[in-house]
């Protein structure tokens, strides 16, 4: 998880890699294209946003073990912590892995589920649980895209842009993620008329950075994406699939990995394998899942992400 700029910004990476695992909101100003991270003590900033969303990622309804034998209550858990918030989201985002088998009765039980936030709207992309058997047929007719779409999207929010990108599909030697030259050849259309002024958010469900290639935590050509992006002056990438907090930023771009919603996984090598960490000490579950905040000022281009645990 090596950053370039390692060595220019050691202060920085230090408070990064002491907010892996902890549960206290991160506060991210972003002047003139710079990320600068620091903790949210009062939420002032967040109050004077001009909007904010919320991202829910690896539900994993289906699964029934250990460390989480019950991920339907969980889920519901994290909704009723968007729905107590102060301000309404204008939406939430869900990155992935809403199922844990693509079974059609795990899908109906999250949209059910989340039709109980109370939000504008829900936008949903894929995982790889959401794609087993059936390339993601049944999950884009139900979620967007239609069964023979591609499910990649985009849209524009009080001056943001967003992208919806779909890496799950077509999954590479050890698992890494793949957009494809068909996704590519899209999102450079659909950057090539955005001002490099505009702030960018990224929406995909495995990480758009090498965070870890030997577990697969990675997208195989997301360099091509990146590259389509170091023009704009402020761009967030959020992803799911790892379930916990990870962080990077590369210029002008700042990456943030999400924790689930159903269980945690160990950090990035410590252990043979990723998957549940089942041996949790009693009562503590609920302080490594939850979602995430995100709130955005027009002009001031303030943006504040917010890690909230259901602990």
């Amino acid at each position: 998880m090596k950053d370039d700029r390692d060595d220019v910004l050691p202060g920085r990476r230090r408070f990064l890699r002491c907010m892996a695992w902890a549960g206290a909101g991160t506060l991210w100003l972003v002047k003139g294209g710079v990320a600068h991270a620091g903790m949210l003590a009062t939420g002032a900033a967040a109050a004077d946003a001009t909007f904010g969303f919320v991202q829910i990622s690896d539900s994993h309804i289906g699964f029934h073990q250990a460390p989480n034998p019950d991920p339907v209550a969980s889920l519901r858990q994290s909704i009723a912590l968007v729905n107590a918030q102060p301000r309404r989201p204008d939406f939430i985002v869900h990155t992935g892995d809403l199922s844990h088998l693509s079974k059609p009765e795990q899908f109906d039980t999250v949209a059910e589920l989340l039709k109980e936030a109370k939000t504008g709207h829900v936008f949903y992309l894929p995982g790889e649980h959401d794609v087993i058997g059936d390339d993601g047929k049944a999950f884009f007719t139900r979620f967007g895209g239609g069964a023979g779409g591609n499910g990649w999207y985009n849209f524009d929010h009080h001056g943001v842009h967003f992208v919806a990108l779909v890496n799950v599909r077509h999954l590479q030697a050890g698992g890494l993620g793949y957009l494809g030259s068909e996704q590519f050849a899209w999102l450079k259309q659909d950057l090539a008329g955005i001002s490099a002024s505009t702030p960018v958010v990224v929406f995909a469900h495995m990480p758009m950075w090498s965070l870890y290639p030997a577990w697969g935590w990675g997208t195989q050509d997301s360099a091509q994406a990146l590259s389509l992006l170091r023009r704009f002056g402020s761009v967030t990438v959020l992803n799911g699939h790892i379930h916990q907090i990870q962080q990077k930023v590369e210029g002008t771009i700042t990456f943030h990995t999400a924790r689930s919603t159903a269980y945690p996984q160990p950090a990035p090598g410590t252990g043979p394998a990723p998957g549940p960490l089942k041996n949790l000490p009693a009562g503590r579950l609920h302080d490594y899942i939850g979602v995430r905040d995100v709130r955005h000022a027009r002009g001031s281009q303030v943006l504040a992400v917010t890690e909230q645990s259901l602990g």
